[in-house]
């Protein structure tokens, strides 16, 4: 494998984010690279939309691009199309629907657009760190006191919680168990209440210390946050003493309290997803997929500076380097191409392949793998991996990564087409939340349900589906939807 392959590999798989980062890398290093205008065509740029049908997928009008891919096209494992048989990807975001404008937006960003990024200007906010360590100064005179301090909040994660063992902390400073304890109680006294606990109780115990709150019914019920999390309120009862009226305040009382109070402090800065794909509804009931021009990155060959510089070089050595520059930088163009036409080619597969789900919703999706696209496109089932890895599909019914349209099969109870496990995930989710206090479903009533739904599926399947999407067991919701009641 020549290294322009394993680059186009890697070019594949890469999220649009870490593929604009890369070609910024190139760009710096590359002499010969330009930064192609907003005006001008990006790397693949074609004329208009692909179709995407429940039948056959629509030819497109065939697209100028930047350049076409032929080398090494054999043995590429990429499978590139070339410009006749190709889709066309460039998006024309004037007549996407109201919502996608938005979309279309938010991967140009800074002044691309003609505006400014106010949030550019605004100062770093003060992260949990930062603010623990401003009442470290106050609290804590003692210079010794104060270096134990430091060291105990730096091991504070984002969620407020002390990560680390005291008895190591000690070994590492010279210090005792007993002085490490005393500083972290100085620490526990900081605000936001319940920064530096160590566990869940010990940081709803200080919540409710700060409060008064801190009786011993309380405190018994912290030790069994277990029960408390399984609706258990009889053995509850018994473990804290006291009747249905003070459980149920002391229970409301625990959730009005903050689990993780470090998270009151932005640390990171949360990355909106961009999507790559762009899935809107055609004027004949077709599907028109395109790609998100703003996750494109606008890269020439300066061939006029080429010329200029080659001229000029005598040794060999200078010579050797700018044809090196001049391979790679060409390479890198018509990699990129590659990849955009290559995504376009997967996702209009995909949305071929789910039409039902595109149009009446997720209890329609169909199962799917790989090799399935893979075959339908003239790919190789791993070229196919790739592009779906870290690539979303902005749709009327949301933002998707293409590999959420990959589903195994449910058989059919009674023969008949196998149902996607995405769709039987939603299924179980709607039988359960139709459910009503005095009719809570089983997992073998739910196998029966669908099983009369012509969905063959075991318990045990059911089970571990409903605990994937976090619902809890028919005994724990019997117990909470009769505390709601009552």
């Amino acid at each position: 494998m020549t290294p322009q392959l394993m680059q186009a590999i890697k070019l594949l798989q890469l999220s649009n984010l870490d593929l604009v980062a890369y070609v910024e890398s190139e760009l710096e290093r590359n002499p010969l690279l330009d930064r192609g205008a907003e005006n001008e065509p990006s790397p693949a740029d074609p004329d208009t939309a692909q179709p995407a049908t429940n039948g056959e997928a629509g030819n497109g009008h065939d697209a100028e691009a930047g350049a076409a891919v032929k080398a090494e096209q054999a043995e590429s494992p990429l499978d590139d199309t070339s410009p006749d048989d190709s889709e066309s990807i460039r998006p024309r975001t004037s007549e996407l629907p109201a919502g996608y404008s938005e979309w279309a937006g938010s991967g140009g960003g800074g002044r691309d657009n003609g505006e400014y990024n106010l949030e550019a200007f605004v100062s770093a906010g003060i992260t949990l760190r930062d603010w623990l360590h401003e009442q470290l100064t106050l609290a804590i005179t003692d210079p010794a006191r104060r270096m134990i301090g430091q060291y105990l909040i730096d091991l504070v994660d984002e969620a407020g919680y002390l990560s680390g063992d005291l008895a190591a902390a000690a070994e590492k400073l010279g210090s005792t168990v007993a002085e490490i304890e005393a500083v972290l109680a100085t620490l526990q006294t900081f605000d936001p209440p319940g920064t530096c606990a160590r566990d869940l109780a010990e940081c709803l115990a200080i919540q409710l210390k700060e409060r008064d709150r801190f009786d011993p019914a309380m405190q018994a019920l912290l030790t069994r946050l277990d029960l408390l999390a399984k609706r258990d309120f009889a053995q509850l009862k018994k473990i804290c003493g006291v009747g249905d009226e003070d459980l149920a305040e002391m229970i409301a009382e625990v959730r009005h309290l903050n689990p993780k109070p470090g998270l009151a402090f932005g640390s990171t800065t949360v990355q909106p997803i961009v999507p790559d794909v762009f899935v809107r509804p055609a004027p004949n009931g077709a599907w028109l997929v395109e790609l998100n021009s703003d996750t494109l990155p606008r890269v020439l060959v300066n061939q006029i500076y080429y010329a200029e510089v080659s001229a000029t070089a005598r040794r060999d050595t200078e010579k050797s380097y700018l044809a090196d520059c001049l391979q790679s930088a060409t390479w890198l163009v018509r990699a990129l191409d590659q990849r955009a036409r290559t995504i376009l080619k997967v996702a209009n597969e995909i949305v071929r392949q789910q039409d039902a789900f595109f149009a009446h919703g997720v209890a329609h999706l169909r199962p799917l793998n790989l090799k399935t696209v893979a075959e339908a496109i003239g790919m190789h089932e791993s070229t196919v991996s790739r592009v779906t890895a870290n690539k979303y599909m902005a749709t009327s019914r949301g933002i998707f990564e293409l590999k959420y349209f990959f589903t195994s099969a449910i058989a059919a109870a009674h023969g008949g087409e196998a149902h996607s496990a995405e769709a039987v995930r939603h299924r179980i989710k709607q039988l359960i939340e139709a459910e009503s206090a005095a009719d809570v479903l089983s997992d073998d009533t739910i196998v029966e349900k669908l099983h009369d739904a012509g969905i063959d599926i075991a318990r045990r399947t059911v089970a571990k589906y409903r605990e994937a999407m976090r619902i809890p067991s028919s005994v724990q919701r019997r117990r909470e939807k009769q505390a709601v009641a009552s």
